[in-house]
């Protein structure tokens, strides 16, 4: 199926937010630029007439305040590491795997995997495709699943890709992808989103990542920050038309946020940490996606199970049995040491397993996220 216009044309206004130079500008550099002017002009068929001085017609209503921007320094967390970060696998991995390679045919197998993955990461889109990632939990791993895929489509992908943080209460999703400064959330451009705005407008508000991804956060780093249901819903209508693909990293089960995100989205992540009650508890969710009407939302989900620890007693078989419910997959995340220390994640220091696992996990729900499309 060929791309439409769409993405080309998305393509070419991100390739207009360049410096005088012509080089796109540093991380972070577009957050906090608010949009241009024109993007909140009246529309000409709104435009006060010689008609306005009709005493008959009702007074105009007073505009609705914006909200102010407050730029917030976040100190990241591996400044509280000491050392250098550490390398997902350790060196006799390294050496062992390479010696593997020489002296086996496995070069070939992984060449050939490698590329189905990457076929199915840059199928065409039509429409943006929403990909919601959730747990039961804090602490499972979900802002880390979420960040990794929202890395591995930015890599894979030429159209634009969001990541959007739709978890407020001092959400780890920037930290997590090395934003330093925080200066628009999630709540803030639900107010100023208008239908009218072109991407060049709408980024303003984002920030932009060095892998040609976006961010948009959910909170400022305060306690007591919140995201109603009407702002979360007006910002995914709005920005949809604009990213290819748009990775949520939700608020936890069972919010009410969380539950309306899940039913809306094109596919869902629910991230398990690897233990007996996460797995249980897990299963509970599933059952309830069941028990929908829209009975269909298990065959575009994907239950991540993510270890906390390199000895993992959680009988991997079992757990995965347990899980797959109605055509449910279930992909096991292998332990990572450079992601179990926190901090910014760098893609050149996960695993290779990791790296392998985390292409799989994002080929496997992009996928899914199709399976709608096509049945249009």
């Amino acid at each position: 199926m060929p791309q439409d216009d769409w993405q080309g044309d998305l393509l070419r206004d991100l390739r207009n937010l360049t410096n005088d130079s012509g080089e796109p500008g540093p991380p972070g550099e577009q957050a906090g630029r608010p949009p241009t002017a024109s993007a909140h002009a009246p529309s000409q068929a709104n435009a006060p007439g010689p008609a306005a001085a009709d005493t008959h017609l009702a007074p105009a209503p007073a505009p609705r305040p914006l909200p102010t921007p407050v730029t917030l320094e976040l100190p990241l967390p591996d400044e509280l590491v000491k050392g250098r970060p550490l390398s997902g696998d350790s060196a006799a991995k390294r050496t062992s795997r390479s010696l593997r390679r020489l002296v086996g045919s496995s070069a070939s197998r992984e060449v050939e995997e490698a590329t189905r993955v990457a076929q199915a990461l840059q199928q065409p889109l039509t429409t943006g495709r929403q990909i919601v990632v959730t747990s039961i939990r804090g602490g499972a791993g979900k802002t880390t699943v979420a960040a990794l895929l929202g890395h591995t489509y930015a890599h894979y992908r030429q159209d634009p890709v969001l990541m959007l943080e739709a978890d407020p209460a001092l959400g780890t999703l920037p930290a997590r992808l090395g934003v330093t400064k925080v200066r628009w959330t999630t709540s803030d451009v639900a107010q100023l989103i208008d239908p009218s705005m072109q991407l060049t407008d709408v980024v303003g508000y984002l920030i932009q990542l060095p892998d040609r991804g976006w961010l948009l956060p959910g909170s400022q780093g305060r306690v007591g920050n919140r995201l109603e249901l009407d702002e979360y819903r007006t910002v995914m209508v709005a920005l949809r038309r604009y990213f290819g693909v748009t990775v949520v990293d939700c608020d936890t089960l069972p919010s009410e946020l969380s539950r309306t995100a899940l039913s809306a989205a094109q596919a869902r992540v629910l991230v398990t940490p690897a233990t007996a009650e996460g797995i249980t508890g897990t299963r509970s969710v599933l059952d309830w996606m069941a028990s929908l009407s829209r009975s269909r939302m298990l065959e575009r989900t994907v239950v991540v199970v993510s270890p906390s620890s390199p000895h993992m007693t959680l009988d991997a078989t079992a757990a995965r049995e347990h899980l797959q419910l109605d055509g449910v997959k279930v992909l096991m995340l292998p332990y990572d040491r450079h992601l179990a220390t926190g901090g910014p994640i760098r893609t050149d220091l996960l695993g290779q397993v990791t790296r392998e696992a985390v292409t799989e996990l994002a080929a496997e729900v992009l996928t899914r996220a199709m399976s709608r499309q096509s049945n249009r």
